[in-house]
């Protein structure tokens, strides 16, 4: 953890800001997306948990003429499975758009990510779900990255921390209902908290 502090530290060297680079950390929820986008965060019994590493390059910048940043992003995690089964990996890769909010000097991000997710083998929880429905498993299913952030620079009124942003996010797999590898109802969500640098 302390090479990534180091790693973040050392990017604020970079002023471009055409990358980005995100750590984050969380655990699985059985609530729904929807539930979870209004704070409606219910626990699991068992303490599966998720750690990520997510890379983004600038695609547009101020879109539309609008304060919307696009950025193209792929993903590393790594999913602990509480001793349930092995532990599984996961690549991303997806579209992410940040509407930029400034007011008072500081900066909140709301982030939409859409793509898709890989996994080396089916999450315990995707597979309680499909139990739980009578539903199918996947190894790749569609992705969603929604996410709420601050800029920690601009906030305290350090420059070299300006573009670090510390928020929360949601890791979001499906199936969308059904339209991919027939997986109706499965899938899972994890909310993380996370640290995010543009370099």
């Amino acid at each position: 953890m302390k090479y990534l502090v180091l790693l973040f530290l050392f990017l604020n060297l970079s002023a471009d800001d055409n990358y980005s680079l995100r750590i984050a950390h969380g655990q699985v929820t059985s609530s729904d997306f929807g539930e979870v986008l209004f704070l409606d965060v219910a626990s699991y019994p068992q303490d599966l948990k998720v750690t990520s590493l997510d890379a983004g390059y600038l695609l547009k910048k101020d879109a539309f003429d609008l304060p919307l940043d696009f950025y193209a992003k792929g993903g590393f995690s790594y999913f602990d499975e509480a001793n349930l089964q092995d532990d599984i990996y996961e690549g991303t890769l997806y579209i992410k758009v940040y509407w930029n909010i400034d007011f008072f000097k500081n900066r909140v991000r709301l982030g939409f990510g859409e793509g898709a997710s890989y996994t080396s083998d089916i999450l315990y929880y995707e597979k309680q779900e499909a139990i739980d429905n009578s539903d199918n498993n996947s190894k790749y299913l569609n992705y969603i990255d929604f996410s709420l952030d601050f800029d920690i620079g601009r906030l305290v009124g350090f420059e070299p921390l300006k573009d670090t942003y510390l928020g929360v996010a949601v890791k979001h797999r499906s199936g969308i209902f059904g339209l991919i590898n027939n997986v109706e109802k499965g899938g899972s969500n994890y909310y993380t908290f996370s640290l995010e640098k543009n370099f």
